[in-house]
């Protein structure tokens, strides 16, 4: 008990054990005195505590780095990142330690990144290719050693035709494409995928061309270079922020180039009392805030129930919610990774770690907490857009989101006069995503609002 008291470092049960030290000291014949300051050294120890050879090489080995992470940020950092570019969870806190420093880390590129992770100068970090999930180090090597002998890639027919297929596969191209790697060609990641079959087919064709000796002057080359025929593009409209940022933490471990809740920051400023990074103490006061879980775990109660620890991230910061028994059996389902959810809470100290923590009392996903909180659905519409037939598609696009909570309220304008209709109570409907997006692509982006 004493051990575990030392080792976890709780004053109060130090204190307990105090007492319990004298008594066991007394009782074998050890002088009171000499028993207390032995206790004294021992709760000295417990502050944290190594043998002096073990102390003197951590402290020579931490003196090191940290006057390297001071005055070699960068480099520093890259070194670091590299040498655990394997364990996908360590590079995403590594990374966050480089957004702390105030670091800039640059996504991977085909044209300009190595194996590992690089220093470009005092405040920029190279995304090492190693790191990206599924792309083995053979392909890498075969990449990169094409590009210093020949160049830059100029594009993704010419990057297909240049590397061995045989070490670069279709999984490989894919893993880079999604990534963002091949961003550099200025192209979407949606029609760099769309087009990949055609360049592999022309780079097939270029490759058995070439064994067999056959020189094409006027073919495959020429229309590629018109950018015509077999060297066209398919070109696609970037995916929706949430499928290109979900492929990234897919192939990286880690959202690089946005945050999936970047997108509802306007929305969620509506109810949410503030960003995790701004919260402060409440007692007996319900806060509201959001984030995307990043760490769950469970564990069992005294009681033997359920509960769980979550930790959110809203790209400003980190706290961990305890979600106690009751809570965890009424929002089990949608406690999963990289779910974003709405919480209601307490905010206090954590005793522990020196921050904050939060008791969740209730938890909603996005959609439900737009249907909590919102007081209607505001749609904008003009006499123009209503005499072409925007009657009978809104009521197409109203209708399998029906019987919900949310009012749907036409703002109307017509002859130089403004009027808001709400629409009758049959007509009240789910405000999901999905909804949302219909109604933009129906009436325009700038036409549809949640009004809270």
């Amino acid at each position: 008990l004493l051990r575990r008291a030392m080792g976890k470092k709780k004053p109060e049960e130090m204190a307990k054990q105090r007492a319990v030290f004298a008594e066991g000291a007394k009782n074998n014949g050890i002088d009171p005195d000499l028993a207390m300051k032995i206790f004294d050294l021992v709760e000295k120890f417990a502050g944290y505590g190594f043998n002096k050879s073990h102390s003197a090489a951590y402290a020579l080995v931490s003196y090191q780095t940290a006057w390297l992470k001071a005055h070699y940020p960068a480099p520093f950092m890259a070194a670091v990142l590299s040498a655990d570019m394997d364990n996908t969870d360590k590079v995403v806190t590594l990374i966050d330690e480089c957004r702390d420093m105030k670091l800039a880390v640059v996504p991977p590129n085909v044209n300009a990144c190595e194996y590992p992770f690089t220093a470009k100068d005092a405040k920029t970090i190279v995304y090492g290719l190693g790191a990206i999930k599924g792309v083995g180090q053979a392909a890498i090597d075969a990449i990169i050693e094409e590009r210093q002998s020949n160049g830059d890639y100029a594009d993704l027919f010419d990057f297909c035709q240049r590397v061995d297929l045989k070490k670069v596969n279709r999984r490989t191209l894919e893993g880079l494409m999604m990534s963002g790697a091949m961003d550099v060609f200025g192209e979407t990641r949606a029609s760099l995928v769309a087009t990949l079959p055609a360049a592999l087919k022309i780079a097939e064709q270029h490759s058995r061309d070439a064994e067999a000796g056959i020189q094409d002057l006027f073919g495959i080359a020429q229309a590629a270079e018109q950018n015509k025929g077999p060297g066209t593009y398919h070109r696609l409209p970037e995916w929706k922020d949430a499928l290109r940022l979900h492929n990234e933490k897919q192939t990286l471990g880690l959202y690089l180039t946005g945050h999936p809740i970047n997108e509802y920051l306007p929305e969620l400023s509506n109810f949410t009392s503030s960003r995790i990074a701004e919260l402060k103490p409440t007692r007996n006061q319900t806060v509201i805030v959001a984030g995307l879980i990043i760490a769950i775990r469970t564990m069992n109660t005294r009681r033997g129930d359920r509960m769980a620890f979550i930790t959110i991230d809203d790209r400003s910061g980190r706290i961990e919610l305890a979600v106690f028994s009751e809570g965890y059996q009424r929002h089990r389902d949608m406690l999963s990774k990289d779910r974003l959810i709405v919480v209601e809470g307490e905010v206090s100290v954590d005793d522990y770690s020196g921050g904050y923590k939060m008791s969740a009392k209730n938890i909603y996903d996005i959609e439900q907490a737009r249907e909590h909180f919102a007081k209607g659905l505001l749609v904008r519409v003009d006499h123009q857009k209503a005499a072409n037939g925007f009657v009978r598609d809104l009521q197409k696009a109203l209708q399998p989101y029906r019987e919900g909570f949310c009012r749907v309220v036409i703002d109307y304008e017509a002859n130089g006069a403004r009027a808001r209709l709400p629409l009758g109570e049959d007509w009240t409907v789910h405000p999901t995503d999905e909804l949302l997006h219909r109604l933009r692509d129906l009436a325009g982006p700038e036409q549809i609002d949640v009004i809270y």
